[in-house]
């Protein structure tokens, strides 16, 4: 039986071949943006389950409130992690990273710059499942002067993995014996070490310090609930103390008066969607893109099948007599059903064979614009198959059932007496459908006119500083005492008008947070938490910074050295009337806090965006002092190359070899929003993709209209009918569906729009002229799409189609 159902369905496929080729390429672009996405989620979703382990890890990260200001990192004290393994039974093991990112390598005499470092407790590879191909991951980090390197940087350095016992000279001056070569880290997790060096002690045993990634690993059975009680405990304990000996004051009375030191305990697996904190060791991303992009692909697979769904009942003119014949002949209802089932199945899996297809074509572009580096074998690993045979019965069910239930009705007696609607106009559910897509369609052009606006609106807005022309120089370190010579002979370069020396720039990651108070007595209940830069007196002009009140940091001023700028957001915060009065204070850390320094305002400069537009200018304090992170430099010259060639040759006169890394302001800003400037490039390719399926369906529809209409028109071609006013015909019905859509569209797409929008502090309105060129770009596309058959049509002999009357 169910061999006969497949004959007659091939059968019946290719007696329509043209209406199937539509409902093919339309089904299979459909499908090969859903696998596209299918593949995007589930990469996105896989981060950090390649550890064994992954679902008893868990990352314990800061959120310290006072005030009104607080401060959330994804990091911790640096005693946290060893000290709950030693006080509670359920931690099964515990281990802390320090990231230090940038390292240098010495290679054939010549310093490497490379990336991806990091130091950790010996008990790493118990905790993180990662693979060791030579050494004992037992004793790898254990020595001081060791260190384990991936399998990538061993043939970098080596071109072997066989490289134990060999050295590596790191930072200039530390031989490091190789103890282990471990398998890449793979893709999808939140740190990718290239170099692992062992933690020594502790990098501060201050517990209102946070400077070290803590990860703990429970034991089997052990809950998230469980595990923050005696994380809370430990820090109520040993935090509570230490605030106590060295504030004088009580975490209890802390917490009643609204402020808090908390620290979560994060599963791994959730990092990479759901943590944005500062320091994170590596850039994670957003949820909710996963969430919309699932939605996309949902939304243009039911464009495809709402394709097929139109052009089945569109043509049910054409298969009304088979259906009253087999009735006749003594088919049952269910038969039909399933025989049109069938079709649609059959249908489906041809589209899905294209699909794969063009998925494998389209890869490389889709992770070039995701920046992914997913591989074309992942469409066929082995939870491919069965996910794609369910998605073909189920596309196939869901395309044609209402072709099938909606045939099937067909009684015998209308048939033979010609009572079945035929063409366009005669059925509300096939124009509801149409509707549904260009709805969709619209809302993806307008959601990607808004995105590109926030972008644009991001790129142009005045931002408190000019990040134009500024030449970044990074690891100015390696200058050492020379570095204030190496800024003033940058001086002398023709086309450079000024230079700072500071690592705390504008477009940088991360930066320090610490509290401040406004009394000597330092209570915790009365401190703000004020993001600090460490800058010279040339930073403020060399980035193009305005004083709202007061002055500069001035070498004319030897008080400066205790003197302190802040924003204007930090006078608000603050509450200061008259801040260039004021005195602010803060710890004397000298191993243990030991009194307060009084640091006196000297001037108030515009606020300007140091982080995200996502956020509000935060509470800001700037200090003098030494910061040999980075040289900023301001170059006003049209030959740039020229001067970075001069700033070059003094390095290299200074620095001996040391890698030349740099890179501009403005670059650095844009890398920001690379999040927001890649969903805006995968808005339009989907938006894209909407418009060719909906277009199919229009054209297979008008396509059929026309056939349908066949004499009609060459009746009013004899009767001297233009063949504008036949184009005009065939097409306003369809426009008139696309003006319904886009009146459906405006306010959904507004609403959307406007959420996505509530996540930046800085957003552009959306504006009446989105909504009517998304609606003109729109009506134009499917006009063009219509007219092309209907004047096909229009432009027909009209004896041809008289002839057989």
């Amino acid at each position: 039986m169910l061999k006969n159902y497949f004959k007659v369905a091939l059968r019946n496929l290719w007696k329509n071949k043209a209406f199937s080729a539509i409902n093919i390429v339309g089904l299979a672009t459909g499908l090969a943006v859903c696998l596209l996405i299918v593949l995007y989620v589930v990469d996105e979703l896989s981060y950090d389950k390649w550890n064994k382990n992954a679902d008893r890890i868990y990352r314990l990260d800061a959120d310290i409130y006072f005030n009104n200001t607080s401060a959330i990192f994804a990091v911790a004290p640096d005693p946290l992690a060893p000290t709950l393994k030693r006080d509670f039974p359920d931690i099964e093991e515990a281990v802390r990273i320090n990231n230090q990112s940038d390292i240098l390598v010495k290679k054939d005499n010549q310093n490497v710059q490379d990336h991806r470092a990091a130091f950790a407790d010996s008990t790493f590879f118990k905790v993180f499942t990662v693979p060791m191909i030579h050494g004992n991951p037992e004793t790898a980090l254990k020595e001081p002067n060791s260190i384990v390197i991936d399998e990538t940087t061993a043939k970098k350095y080596f071109n072997s993995t066989d490289v134990l016992g060999k050295t590596l000279v790191v930072d200039n001056t530390n031989y490091c014996k190789i103890t282990g070569v471990i398998k890449d880290i793979p893709k999808q997790s939140h740190f990718h070490f290239h170099f692992i060096r062992p933690k020594i002690g502790n990098v501060n045993d201050s517990w209102l310090s946070n400077n070290t990634f803590n990860y703990v690993m429970v034991r089997p059975g052990v809950t998230q609930e469980k595990l923050q009680k005696d994380v809370d405990a430990t820090v109520n304990n040993y935090l509570g103390k230490e605030l106590e000996a060295q504030l004088h004051a009580s975490l209890k009375d802390l917490t009643q008066k609204g402020g808090h030191f908390i620290y979560n305990a994060m599963p791994l697996t959730d990092i990479h969607l759901n943590s944005n904190k500062s320091y994170e060791i590596e850039a994670n991303r957003d949820i909710t893109y996963v969430y919309i992009f699932s939605v996309i692909a949902v939304f243009i697979l039911l464009i495809a099948c709402v394709n097929f769904m139109n052009l089945s009942t569109a043509r049910s003119a054409n298969r009304a007599k088979e259906v009253g014949i087999r009735k006749v002949a003594g088919s049952l209802r269910t038969h039909l059903i399933t025989q049109f089932l069938t079709e649609s199945v059959l249908l489906s899996f041809f589209s899905l064979i294209l699909a794969i297809g063009i998925a494998a074509l389209l890869l490389p572009l889709f992770n070039q614009l995701a920046q992914k580096e997913m591989s074309v074998a992942t469409l066929f690993s082995t939870w491919f198959f069965p996910v794609m045979i369910g998605l073909v019965l189920v596309v196939g069910c869901v395309a044609g059932s209402y072709p099938a239930f909606y045939l099937s009705a067909f009684k015998p007696i209308d048939v033979l007496k010609g009572k079945i609607a035929k063409g366009f106009k005669s059925s509300w559910l096939r124009s509801g459908l149409v509707v549904f897509q260009f709805t969709i369609s619209i809302i993806l052009i307008i959601g990607t006119i808004v995105i590109y606006n926030q972008l644009d609106y991001i790129r142009s807005k005045k931002i408190g500083y000019d990040r134009d022309q500024v030449f970044v120089l990074h690891n100015a370190w390696y200058l050492d005492k020379q570095i204030h010579t190496f800024r003033n002979e940058l001086l002398n370069i023709p086309g450079i008008s000024n230079a700072t020396i500071s690592g705390d720039l504008p477009t940088s990651p991360d930066f320090d947070n610490e509290g401040w108070f406004r009394d000597a007595t330092m209570d915790p209940a009365k401190a703000v938490v004020l993001t600090n830069f460490y800058v010279d007196e040339n930073y403020v002009p060399t980035l193009g910074m305005q004083m709202a009140q007061g002055r500069n940091f001035s070498k004319d001023f030897p008080t400066d050295s205790v003197g302190v700028i802040i924003n204007e957001a930090a006078v608000k915060v603050l509450g200061l009337k008259d801040p260039l009065k004021e005195v602010l204070y803060r710890p004397n850390f000298n191993g243990s806090i030991n009194g307060s320094i009084a640091y006196h305002i000297v001037g108030v400069v515009k606020d300007f965006n140091f982080s995200s537009m996502h956020k509000n200018v935060g509470p800001l304090i700037i200090q003098e002092g030494e910061n040999w992170g980075a040289i900023a430099v301001r170059i006003n010259a049209k030959n740039i190359p020229s001067v970075i060639n001069s700033i070059q040759a003094k390095w290299n006169g200074i620095t001996s070899g040391q890698p030349f890394n740099y890179t501009f302001m403005d670059a650095d800003f844009n890398n920001i929003y690379t999040s927001e400037q890649q969903t805006g490039k995968l808005f339009i390719t989907f938006a894209v993709f909407a418009i060719f399926i909906g277009c199919l369906g229009l054209f297979g529809l008008v396509t059929y209209a026309a056939e349908q209409r066949t004499k009609e028109i060459g009746v009013r071609k004899v009767l001297g009918a233009s063949v504008s006013g036949i184009v005009t015909m065939l097409s306003k019905d369809f426009a008139k569906l696309v003006l319904i859509a886009s009146v459906i569209a405006f306010p959904l797409a507004w609403w959307m729009m406007h959420q996505w929008l509530q996540g930046f502090a800085y957003r552009v309105s959306i504006s009446y002229w989105i909504f009517i060129v998304a609606g003109i770009v729109a009506i134009v596309i499917a006009l063009l799409t219509v007219s092309l058959q209907a004047m096909k049509a229009a432009l027909a002999n009209p004896v041809k189609s008289l002839r057989t009357e």
